[in-house]
């Protein structure tokens, strides 16, 4: 797990640092969201993160955590700023893919990375990575505001504070949790249609890869 660097007394930033502690220090910022939590947003981040891994039966949740807030540390630094979701829910969109590679099957709102020629080796794995994800942000900015809040709303939480979570958007939206399931199911579709177009090269288009279920 990465050290939470701190500033010294008088908000003054260690001299000269270097280019992975500016990385870094954005990444808190961002997780921050405009506040300053002196890294426990961070930390608490990798704990539910490692709880996450750890309710999924990984045989390594602290391992898997680091990795996600890698990726991520890695994705806001290479693009500057990431759009369309809460740090907390991309943290669990990059969970998800970890998770899917750890254990080389399908889950909720996964992409079938299955289906895509196998990485050559390290670089290749960490490319196909992160095209993937820029895939993946590319569709869900594709959808409406609306169809975007109800999947990345749909997914949050685990166990009974995702069926909480999911009760209460069922009422916000006037819908019942069989209705709002097959919704979620049908943008999911779309989005996993859409994602895996744009992984072998082809446009973005998740309206053109919609299918009726």
């Amino acid at each position: 797990m990465v050290t939470v660097m701190t500033a010294r007394p008088g908000g003054k930033d260690p001299p000269e640092a270097s280019p992975d502690q500016v990385a870094f220090r954005r990444f808190l910022d961002w997780l921050d969201e405009g506040s300053d939590s002196g890294g426990q947003k961070y930390l608490e981040m990798h704990r539910r993160l490692v709880s996450y891994f750890d309710r999924k039966n990984c045989k390594s949740p602290q391992e898997l955590a680091d990795e996600t807030l890698t990726r991520v540390a890695r994705r806001l630094n290479e693009e500057g700023a990431i759009t369309g979701a809460t740090p907390p829910q991309y943290c669990y969109i990059v969970a998800r893919f970890v998770f899917l590679e750890h254990q080389r099957q399908a889950a909720v709102l996964a992409i079938e990375t299955r289906e895509l020629p196998a990485p050559a080796g390290a670089d290749a794995a960490s490319e196909d990575q992160a095209r993937m994800l820029r895939c993946l942000e590319q569709c869900l900015k594709q959808l409406e505001e609306e169809q975007r809040e109800l999947i990345l709303g749909y997914y949050q939480g685990e166990q009974q504070v995702k069926i909480s979570l999911r009760r209460k958007l069922a009422a916000r939206l006037g819908v019942t949790m069989n209705a709002l399931s097959i919704r979620a199911c049908r943008i999911r579709d779309r989005l996993e249609a859409c994602v895996r177009a744009c992984a072998r090269g082809k446009a973005p288009d998740v309206f053109s890869e919609f299918r009726i279920i």
